[in-house]
């Protein structure tokens, strides 16, 4: 920790004792839910040894030194990934865990599937820095038969949100299911991929994050990520961009696609 007479910035202060990711505080900052001794912050502000901060009114104390946990959760459908506790559906609450964490990105309140939540500020840091360039893999079942055009402009790029999506891997398992791999998280990106093209989304459930796979993982329940999936993770995150992705031809092939039980529709 960068405990030195410079200090350390309120994000990485806030990440660090286990309150939220580093984005989550700029925007806590941002609108004004944040003091240092008092006063409110600014993004970008310094916290030097021995002030006081308070988010929301409540003391944030990173002097502790919690062991450091990531755990993967299989989210149901209708929990929300929000730390914010006056919201009634926050997955916060739904997991009840006895150490402080929060969400590393997002899965929206009507999908489910492998959702990662830490308290660790550094790796969701990176985690989140790695921009386009980590892979998530979903099953999506949808309202009308896949055809081989649907599949080729989806894979191709989709024009949503003002921009055309990045090229994507996509392939058929039914009439219509499908699993798809992308390496954006465009808000509400794959529905809004498929309502472009004249499909509407029934199911839609995330089976991996980079290296971490749902598996059997019953839904509403949550799994310590082990050591080797720690450390192949954090090895696929030191990798330049493209490294980061599996190739079949040169490394371990990606898992197989999960069987679906996608009941929750």
């Amino acid at each position: 920790m960068e405990d030195n007479q410079n200090g350390i910035r309120i994000n990485k202060y806030m990440s660090d004792a286990g309150i939220c990711s580093r984005r989550e505080a700029d925007r806590l900052v941002e609108v004004g839910l944040v003091r240092i001794d008092g006063e409110p912050a600014a993004v970008g502000s310094r916290v030097l040894p021995g002030q006081k901060v308070t988010v929301k009114g409540r003391e944030a104390e990173n002097g502790r030194r919690e062991d450091k946990v990531v755990l993967a959760f299989h989210k149901p459908k209708g929990v929300e990934c929000t730390s914010d506790r006056t919201n009634p559906d926050n997955i916060i609450d739904y997991i009840h865990y006895d150490k402080r964490i929060y969400t590393v990105g997002r899965l929206d309140k009507n999908s489910s599937g492998l959702i990662l939540l830490t308290n660790d500020g550094e790796l969701a840091n990176q985690i989140a820095k790695a921009g386009e360039f980590h892979e998530k893999e979903y099953l999506v079942r949808v309202n009308e038969p896949i055809t081989e055009e649907f599949l080729r402009r989806m894979s191709s790029g989709v024009p949503i949100l003002g921009k055309t999506t990045a090229p994507c891997r996509i392939w058929q398992l039914s009439d219509n299911l499908f699993r798809i791999v992308l390496i954006q998280g465009m808000n509400r990106q794959i529905r809004r991929m498929c309502e472009y093209l004249g499909y509407k989304v029934v199911s839609l459930k995330r089976v991996r994050v980079m290296n971490i796979v749902l598996g059997d993982l019953p839904r509403g329940e949550y799994r310590e990520v082990t050591p080797q999936e720690l450390t192949e993770l954090r090895r696929l995150l030191s990798l330049p961009g493209r490294g980061r992705f599996a190739d079949p031809r040169k490394t371990t092939p990606l898992p197989r696609p999960v069987k679906p039980k996608l009941t929750d529709k």
